[in-house]
């Protein structure tokens, strides 16, 4: 960005990203201390509109931060009221006897993320905390001693060549005492903050899953509100980390989605595909046919847990939620987590005069990190296979976590197979019949936009690698890990070369992952692109 002087907003606290970390963190903020000035700026066009999750909560945080939000609840809030837990084969599946106690769910509550981040908002805003959609926060402002002193807001109205549109406007600089990034999974600020301040030195790798969710309206009598239902098995193979979810709601309406753990090593494997196979399975696609897609988008998923816990204070700000990495993984739940660190990190600036140094130490010493603790060989457990992963769950929930060991966690992008290494899976899919046809119909349900004239925003490093090394190695994986077709390999008579479709973006952050080369950066496009999920 360009050095010329900027237009400056000063705040004891800016805050990046609206999802329950950050709006939680405000108001506990605002009702310690209502002096305290803080803002929070967040990419979408509206709060909500790229918060996607299953998703089921813990009420606990919830009732601690609003004591009295059940009687006003979010527009989507059902409670549980039973839960299943399926093997699936390709022709049916055995229900488990029992559900796992991480996912049992009695207490508490399936609702829509984004509609309950946009509830949350304007009781953030009745406190005094000044929330701005469609502010993108392109980069971090440092001090001469490297102190985080802020954000910078990307400027609008550039065309891809660089040059400004009758409609520029410069971005400006919010200036604070403390930023906390609230990014979620995979925040680009955060991965540039954590290597410049070697925040992993002392843990191991993040890891992450991509979830992949559509939400139904299906005909009268096929809901029943409150039901949960998990599946393993069928179609991932048995080394592949996956599995779904299906949610019950209100109104003749169905969430479903499928996760797949981005360290699986197939490099052919699809998981938009996948999640398509498992609609299709003769136990789910009675549910849904006849009815209609209302919404769908991706979203990745952070996994490492306890080990994978960067160090997450540093001079001038913080990581809470998701972009910390709090996710609890059995129980498939990050929500409470989310808003659990967003009120302790408050309490801590509170506590300590807006002195973000500490925080680390205190998140390590409280329930949350307990939590992640006594389930932190779960996920690992499963690199071994679905059978291994599974019995070593059992163990790990019949100790409560007292294993005397730790296992380790790898970056998923050094788990893929070269073509010349794997064997070629057995893919065993059926033939399927349900809407979308194909991920370009699935990105028209995400809603997702962006001005086809503005810089790509996924930034390839070395494009060359694209059409020499990585077609012979891996054939390419980029055109079938993203969920949205962004990435295409073409031949327009000069020879092969990367086409980025950036417009078709659903900021999942999966390319930023799963990449074997690590050469595409995810970066924020204009403020207010992107996706715009409805009660996702």
């Amino acid at each position: 960005m360009s050095d010329v002087e900027r237009d400056v907003m000063e705040y004891d606290v800016v805050t990046v990203g609206a999802g329950p970390a950050g709006l939680a963190f405000a108001i506990r903020l605002k009702q310690l201390n209502p002096d305290i000035s803080v803002c929070v700026i967040e990419k979408a066009s509206t709060i909500g509109a790229h918060i996607l999750s299953g998703a089921v909560i813990e009420p606990a945080p919830l009732d601690a931060l609003l004591p009295g939000w059940r009687d006003n609840p979010p527009p989507i809030c059902v409670p549980a009221t039973e839960d299943e837990f399926w093997y699936f084969s390709k022709d049916g599946g055995r229900k488990f006897p029992m559900v796992p106690p991480g996912m049992r769910n009695h207490g508490n509550f399936i609702v829509s993320l984004g509609a309950m981040c946009a509830w949350l908002a304007p009781q953030a805003e009745a406190l005094g905390v000044e929330i701005y959609p469609g502010f993108a926060a392109a980069e971090t402002l440092h001090d001469d001693d490297g102190k985080v002193i802020g954000v910078r807001i990307g400027d609008m109205g550039i065309a891809k060549d660089g040059s400004h549109k009758p409609g520029y406007t410069q971005g400006i600089d919010i200036r604070a005492k403390v930023t906390v990034l609230a990014e979620g999974a995979r925040g680009h600020l955060t991965k540039r903050l954590v290597k410049r301040f070697a925040l992993d030195t002392d843990s191991d790798p993040q890891a992450y899953s991509i979830g992949i969710k559509e939400l139904w309206q299906v005909p009268e009598g096929r809901v029943t509100p409150g039901k949960i239902v998990h599946t393993l098995g069928w179609p991932a193979s048995n080394d592949i980390y996956g599995g779904s979810f299906l949610y019950h709601l209100e109104n003749n309406q169905i969430a479903l989605g499928y996760v797949s753990g981005l360290d699986y090593k197939d490099p052919e494997y699809k998981p938009w595909e996948a999640f398509q196979q498992w609609k299709n399975h003769p136990l789910i696609k009675p549910l849904l046919e006849g009815g209609s897609i209302l919404s769908a988008g991706a979203r990745a998923i952070v996994t490492g847990g306890w080990q994978s816990l960067p160090k997450v204070d540093m001079p001038g700000a913080l990581l809470i939620g998701d972009t910390a990495g709090l996710l609890n993984v059995p129980k498939i739940k990050g929500t409470h987590q989310a808003i659990r660190s967003g009120m302790l990190a408050a309490e801590h600036l509170v506590a300590s005069q807006l002195a973000p140094e500490g925080f680390d130490a205190k998140l390590r010493a409280s329930d949350a990190m307990a939590e992640l603790k006594s389930v932190r060989n779960i996920k690992p457990g499963f690199k071994k296979g679905l059978w291994f992963g599974m019995a070593n769950a059992a163990w790990e929930t019949v100790t409560g976590g007292l294993s005397p060991w730790t296992l380790k966690v790898k970056p998923d992008w050094s788990s893929l197979d070269k073509l010349s290494e794997h064997e070629a899976s057995n893919r065993d899919y059926v033939d399927r019949t349900l809407a979308p046809r194909d991920r370009l119909q699935g990105v028209y349900y995400a809603a997702t936009e962006h001005d086809e004239d503005q810089p790509v925003h996924l930034r390839v490093h070395d494009t060359s690698v694209c059409v020499t090394r990585c077609a012979t190695e891996y054939d390419n994986p980029c055109t079938r890990f993203c969920p949205a077709g962004v990435y295409e390999i073409v031949d327009d008579g000069e020879g092969k070369r990367l086409q980025i479709n950036a417009a078709n973006c659903v900021h999942c952050k999966t390319c930023d992952i799963k990449d074997p080369y690590q050469i595409i950066d995810w970066v924020t496009p204009e403020g207010g692109s992107g996706p715009s999920y409805t009660s996702l």
